[in-house]
């Protein structure tokens, strides 16, 4: 089979056209939420809002509460390490190289149960979420681990998402 290209004129816009969003390694907002460590890497403002981008680094015992988001859907990769994520009422164990996709609707979260720290991607699609991150996050303190939450926290976490769209809703576990 062959694929027959047209030709292009060195002026038409698909040729010149640039809009690749570049976030260098290291660079991002940075913020601390229930024991982990989030990059926000791109932003539903950079995007026409069709998608927000975090790279995160879970330690060990971390990792948020159970919720559900009722309009976005999420989308996980593990980079390396392992993770017991809420599928529902089920629980999935993912470790490097796994891919988890979450529709809206679906109660999940994430925990290190393992003995080293977790580094996965996600993302959200409409993007926006990540805002909350942005607003409910803590600042992150050069050479301090990131505290883990209490319930107290996450209302306070709670009372940010409401504000900005009331997406999420915190379904805790009955363990």
């Amino acid at each position: 089979m062959s694929i027959s290209l047209p030709e292009i004129d060195t002026d038409d816009p698909r040729w010149t056209k640039r809009g690749v969003i570049y976030v260098p390694a290291g660079e991002g907002i940075t913020k601390w939420i229930a024991g982990d460590v989030y990059s926000v890497k791109v932003h539903a403002n950079n995007t026409d809002g069709r998608l927000g981008f975090i790279e995160a680094s879970v330690p060990p015992g971390a990792g948020p509460v159970a919720h559900v988001h009722n309009n976005a859907s999420e989308a996980f990769y593990v980079l390396d390490g392992e993770l017991e994520f809420l599928n529902g009422d089920e629980k999935i164990t993912a470790r490097s190289g796994d891919f988890l996709y979450v529709p809206p609707g679906v109660r999940h979260r994430f925990k290190n149960k393992s003995f080293h720290t977790t580094k996965l991607l996600f993302l959200f699609t409409p993007g926006g979420l990540e805002e909350t991150f942005i607003q409910a996050g803590d600042d992150p303190v050069p050479g301090v681990p990131a505290p883990l939450w209490d319930a107290a926290r996450f209302a306070k976490a709670g009372e940010v998402a409401n504000r900005l769209g009331g997406d999420t809703d915190f379904l805790p576990e009955a363990e």
